[in-house]
């Protein structure tokens, strides 16, 4: 690995690191901080990056500490994580409860510290998965303080940014169409999306000077979570698997969420008709839910609910822009439209899992923080760290439901 890349390890069980998917692009994780207080300190700028394995399978994480070889003798002690009463945490709790419902595959939407409706539904899952009430923060708040006990971590600027960053990325479609990709237009951008928050996140933890002049080999303070690495994504098309292509999605445009199930999932304990639903005190794991993601639906329009199935996975896919399509729902002929080139600021980002509906599919965005609030023209999107995670859940064949 060439001097300038992160070189920083992360040390995980050698059992954690073979449950991986072999499918999953290598991340690239930082150094640990103490704390928000101890982190708002100023930071060398020849701080030394960093490398680590992809997310963890469901369920609880299990994480090692994250090791620099090359950091002072001096310790880094986080601050000590508390569990307090069934309340939705704050703080650095909320940042480690973020981070471990990310890498767990449910995903809490921006992080951020600041836990909202997405939060509650990754929540939600993860007890519902481990058999736990829907509405308690105690078990997952525990997990989660014990898996992540450093929220916080120092990321440096990687030297290759600039192979992936185009300030003049033009704003027009029929200018885009002539780029050769759709680049990230800072490396404020860059990292943001690398460490799944947002610009505005990074001048709380960083401050606006410091962000506003963000150069490689800069370090700067990220949530400490297995980074979204765009440099690993190589634009592959992923073929139907005799595992994958036999589960199960569902898009809840209700609730603006996709929940991923094995193909049969466990049997849950509920209540008989007429029966005293008070007599049922246990509540049972269901292991058949796999993931969730927080997801912005079509226009009630354009939205085509039903079942349908997945008919091909690609990364880095070309969009084809027509204006007619958006606006009717109708497709025009090729001479009408326009094709704009793949990157993560391609409006379906870096991931197309199409249906077997035509025109429609789950795909990234290049607005990650709109996810949940602006709707689309009738496809499924996700931020980008989790739509990259789509192939390593679901293939070609995969049924979709959509309600």
């Amino acid at each position: 690995m060439p001097k300038f890349s992160l070189i920083l390890s992360l040390i995980l069980p050698a059992s954690l690191a073979a449950a991986q998917p072999a499918t999953t692009p290598v991340s690239m994780p930082a150094r640990p901080l103490p704390s928000k207080s101890a982190a708002a300190r100023p930071l060398p700028d020849d701080a030394e990056p960093a490398a680590s394995p992809a997310p963890a399978a469901p369920g609880p994480v299990r994480r090692a500490a994250r090791v620099d070889p090359d950091a002072p003798d001096t310790p880094i002690t986080p601050a000590k994580p508390k569990v307090a009463a069934n309340v939705k945490p704050t703080g650095d709790d909320a940042l480690r409860l973020q981070i471990f419902l990310d890498e767990a595959l449910f995903g809490p939407g921006i992080i951020d510290g600041k836990p909202g409706r997405f939060t509650e539904l990754a929540v939600q899952s993860w007890n519902e998965v481990n058999g736990y009430p829907p509405d308690s923060w105690v078990e997952v708040l525990s997990a989660a303080c014990k898996a992540v006990p450093s929220p916080l971590a120092v990321a440096v600027v990687p030297d290759f940014v600039k192979d992936w960053v185009n300030p003049d990325l033009p704003t027009k479609v029929s200018r885009q169409a002539k780029v050769k990709k759709m680049s990230y237009r800072s490396n404020v951008e860059f990292m943001a999306e690398r460490y799944h928050c947002s610009e505005d996140y990074l001048v709380e933890l960083n401050g606006n000077r410091k962000i506003a002049n963000l150069e490689p080999r800069q370090s700067i303070i990220v949530p400490n979570v297995d980074p979204f690495c765009i440099e690993k994504v190589t634009g592959i098309a992923y073929k139907a698997d005799e595992v994958m292509s036999l589960r199960h999605a569902v898009v809840d445009t209700k609730i603006n969420q996709v929940r991923i199930f094995e193909a049969a999932p466990a049997a849950l304990v509920v209540a008989e008709p007429g029966s005293d639903a008070q007599t049922i005190t246990m509540r049972r794991p269901n292991r058949g839910l796999i993931a969730s993601f927080p997801i912005t639906p079509g226009e009630p329009r354009f939205i085509k609910f039903g079942s349908w199935e997945v008919r091909n996975a690609v990364e880095l896919p070309i969009w084809r822009y027509d204006l007619q399509l958006l606006n009717t729902g109708k497709r025009s002929s090729d001479a009408d439209s326009l094709e704009i080139p793949p990157g993560p600021n391609n409006p379906v980002g870096i991931f197309w899992a199409g249906l077997t509906k035509p025109g429609i599919g789950l795909h990234g965005t290049a607005n990650p923080e709109t996810i949940g609030r602006a709707r689309s023209h009738g496809c499924i999107r996700l931020a980008n760290w989790d739509a990259i995670r789509l192939p390593t859940l679901i293939r070609p064949g995969t049924s979709v439901e959509i309600r």
